[in-house]
Parts: C-alpha cells; sequence; structure tokens
C-alpha cells in the first residue's frame, strides 16, 4: 500500500512536518513495513511555506531590518538551486506587537535585504511567498535594499513606507540592476487582489494592519501614485494583475522591473515537491489542516492537494483540528472521509497542544479501516 501525506500546518498549533511525521507514525503502528509512506508537508505560500519546502539543515540565519526598522533575526532557505524567501520572516505581522501596528509605517527593507543575501550567497532563482504581512508599502523598502534611491521632490533619499507614497518624487534603478537582472523570481500567494481599489491591497488588508479609516484613504491615494510611476518606468500597467496587491502590493516592483511571475502558493509548492508524481500508484492521500470549510477547498491547500489527486483518482483523506462547514456539505465535494481531532480531544485548547498525539490516533484508526 502507497500512502502520501500531505498536510498543511495546522495554525497555531503544529506545523505541517511535524503533522506529517505524526500521520505517519500512526499508521506505521498498524500497518508496520507493509506500506510505503511518503511524507509530503506542504504550505500555500503563506507563512509555514519555508518549513513544508526546506530542511532545517539548509536554511540560513540573517539579521536584516525587521517591519518596524528595528533589526530582527530571519531565516531563510533553499530547495535544489532555489532560495526560499517568507517575507514574513523580516516583515511579518507576527514580528509587531499589536499596540505597534501601522501600515503607514512599516518597511519591507528587510525582505530585500534576504534578497541580497541570498544573491551574494550565489541564488539566481527566488521563490518569495507572500502572506502574514505588516506592510503595505507597495514593495518599496525591499526595492531599496536591493539599491535603487527613492527621492522626494526636494532631491533627497527616502524608504518608502505606506504613508509617505505620496512623496516619491523619482526613482533611479541603476544599484539595484545587477540583482533584478540576475534573478528570476516566483511569487507565491493564495490570494488573488490587485494593487489598487476596493479589492486591493490597502482597502482589504490595511485595517488589519493598523490602518485607520483616514489612513487608508491616504495609503490608497499614495499607492496609485507609485502605481503610476511603476507603469511609466517599465511601459505597462502592473497594478492590476492578479496577486499584484498581496503582502501589501510587495510584488510589484518585481513584476515591473525583473523576470517574475505571481501564482497560486499551494500550486508552485506542489510543483516544486513534485507532489504530482509522488502520487502516482498511490492508493491514497492524507491531507489535513487546523480548521476544514467550504474555503478550503477553494485556493487553499487542501484544494490544491484534492485538484491534483481527483485528477488521479487517488482518494482522499482530511485529518483537521475540527470542521467550519457541514461534513456532509465537504464530503460532497470530493472527499473519501474527514477525521477530526476534536473528536478526540477534551477542548481546543487540549486540541491545539496535543495535536500530535490526536493526529497519531487518527492515522491509526484509519490505517485498522484499510486492512
Amino acid at each position: 500500500m502507497k500512502i502520501v501525506i500531505a498536510p498543511d500546518s495546522f495554525k497555531d498549533s503544529i506545523s505541517a512536518r511535524d503533522a506529517a511525521e505524526a500521520i505517519a507514525c500512526g499508521l506505521a503502528s498498524v500497518l508496520g513495513d507493509s506500506a510505503e509512506l511518503i511524507r509530503m508537508p506542504i504550505a500555500d505560500g503563506g507563512e509555514g511555506t519555508l518549513d513544508a519546502l526546506t530542511d532545517p539543515r539548509d536554511r540560513i540565519k540573517v539579521r536584516v531590518t525587521g517591519p518596524l526598522f528595528e533589526p530582527v533575526d530571519a531565516v531563510y532557505g533553499f530547495f535544489d538551486d532555489t532560495a526560499v524567501i517568507e517575507m514574513a520572516a523580516a516583515a511579518g505581522l507576527m514580528l509587531v506587537p499589536a499596540d505597534r501596528r501601522r501600515a503607514a509605517q512599516t518597511t519591507t527593507y528587510g525582505v530585500g535585504e534576504l534578497i541580497r543575501h541570498a544573491h551574494a550567497n550565489g541564488f539566481r532563482k527566488i521563490l518569495l511567498t507572500v502572506g502574514g504581512s505588516a506592510t503595505n508599502d507597495g514593495g518599496c523598502g525591499m526595492l531599496a535594499a536591493l539599491g535603487a534611491v527613492f527621492r522626494d521632490a526636494k532631491g533627497e533619499r527616502l524608504i518608502p513606507t505606506g504613508g509617505t507614497l505620496s512623496a516619491i518624487a523619482s526613482l533611479d534603478l541603476a544599484s539595484a540592476e545587477p540583482i533584478l537582472r540576475d534573478c528570476t523570481f516566483r511569487i507565491a500567494t493564495d490570494v488573488k487582489n490587485p494593487l489598487l481599489g476596493a479589492e486591493g491591497a490597502t482597502m482589504v488588508y490595511g485595517r488589519q494592519k493598523g490602518a485607520c479609516e483616514e489612513e487608508l484613504t491616504a495609503i490608497e491615494a499614495g499607492m496609485c501614485h507609485y502605481a503610476a510611476l511603476l507603469a511609466r518606468l517599465c511601459g505597462r500597467e502592473i497594478a492590476s494583475l492578479a496577486g499584484c496587491g498581496a503582502g501589501g502590493g510587495i510584488g510589484a516592483p518585481l513584476l515591473a522591473f525583473a523576470d517574475a511571475e505571481i501564482g497560486s502558493g499551494i500550486e508552485t509548492v506542489l510543483q516544486m515537491k513534485g507532489f504530482s508524481q509522488a502520487l502516482r500508484n498511490a492508493d491514497l492521500v492524507i491531507t489535513g489542516e487546523g480548521r476544514l470549510d467550504l474555503q478550503s477547498l477553494w485556493g487553499k491547500a487542501i484544494s490544491g492537494v484534492a485538484n491534483v489527486a481527483r485528477a488521479q483518482d487517488v482518494p482522499i483523506y482530511c485529518m483537521v483540528g475540527c470542521l467550519g462547514a457541514e461534513r456532509e456539505a465537504l464530503l460532497r465535494l470530493g472527499l473519501a472521509d474527514i477525521l477530526e481531532v476534536a473528536s478526540h480531544a477534551e477542548s481546543v485548547e487540549d486540541s491545539m497542544k496535543n495535536a500530535a498525539r490526536y493526529l497519531f490516533l487518527l492515522a491509526a484508526e484509519l490505517a485498522r479501516r484499510l486492512m
């Protein structure tokens, strides 16, 4: 029997890598050596993608500029010849205390420092995963860290943040061109928001990053000014591209000036891990995440796994912390079965604290059913 184990992380509970290991151990406790168990932790392109794609031994620690312009220790990794950089490692919301969240003042400068470090280490392929950001600067900080020079109307240099985008009068890319020219970028995201408008970076995500209503209007005006500048310099309009608004628009300058493409985070992860090939001749696939609802099957990690598995007629079993929709409605969307940690745990706190143990038990139960 061949089983592919491909869970996402269970948010605030267990990593995808540890979840896959717990499930594998539960299966092995019943099936022994009779089953081929392929561990393949996944992520949707947001936080956790670095963990899903890279071994802890294949990671590099760098001290960079955090979202509040204060130093932080960030990590990036590598998968084959590709550097894997999570923007959240250097510009993540979790790096900013709740009472200091200011979408108008935060920067992606540290993300650019990670890219620069990877380039200096010989990497020319960069996977930038976008999600969980504290920033709304359109990637200006990142671009400045790569060498670009922004100036205001007085000719003074600045590193634009969300609140100072309107102050940009000129942009000189000369010192950034070596990295922009040398590298190819894949921008992975699980959202499709454009840069501007009611569905754009500022209006959809600005509030959770600390922007008040008055600031949203000002930041949006600055982002429009910035988008027009990018369009004039690169000769094409990129603000309306699906996903350009992810991560506060961090991908905008890469799409404008580098060899860059933006796409589904889960599809990128599955492609890099060779998921489709791993499913060949598999008897079933086990996926999972902390909470399963109808949205999980539209553009999230589980949907990516399910789409590939259905195409190869491989049954899909899902292990979750809890259900956010009716079980039968979810099963009708193509899952063979759903196994819920909450069915064993005494409380939500218990299920989150002891997720590994409960995933082991669920996997053992499933294995006995399969024998």
